[in-house]
């Protein structure tokens, strides 16, 4: 279960926007990865995209692309794993629907408390 300061963590990280750019694209499959041809036996998962195949779409050097996806994998939105000679990247689902059931909380005791905000 995510505490407060995990999910203040997910909310900066997702505050800048070419962050939340990269992590909207891979949450979304708008990126895909070549395999390694010279290992064809290296297992990827479908939903998974890589590092260089991130920066080729943005206008910064792969360094910088590095350390933003370094900021998503600390706050736990997204996973990182080495396979041969790329970094597959793809969206950690467990995380994403704990924040999204915050939410549907959050709207269900609006919409059942609405006459506190509102009388």
């Amino acid at each position: 279960m995510l505490d407060m300061q995990q999910k203040i963590k997910i909310f900066k990280a997702l505050g800048n926007e070419t962050r939340f750019l990269i992590f909207k694209n891979v949450f979304t499959g708008g990126y895909t990865c070549s395999l390694d041809k010279k290992d064809p036996k290296v297992k990827v998962s479908p939903h998974a995209t890589c590092v260089s195949t991130i920066a080729e779409h943005f206008d910064f050097s792969l360094p910088t692309i590095s350390k933003h996806l370094k900021e998503l994998r600390e706050a736990g939105i997204i996973t990182m794993e080495k396979k041969s000679n790329k970094i597959y990247i793809e969206p950690n689902m467990e995380t994403i629907r704990e924040l999204g059931s915050c939410f549907n909380t959050l709207v269900e005791n609006f919409d059942a408390n609405r006459e506190l905000f509102f009388t």
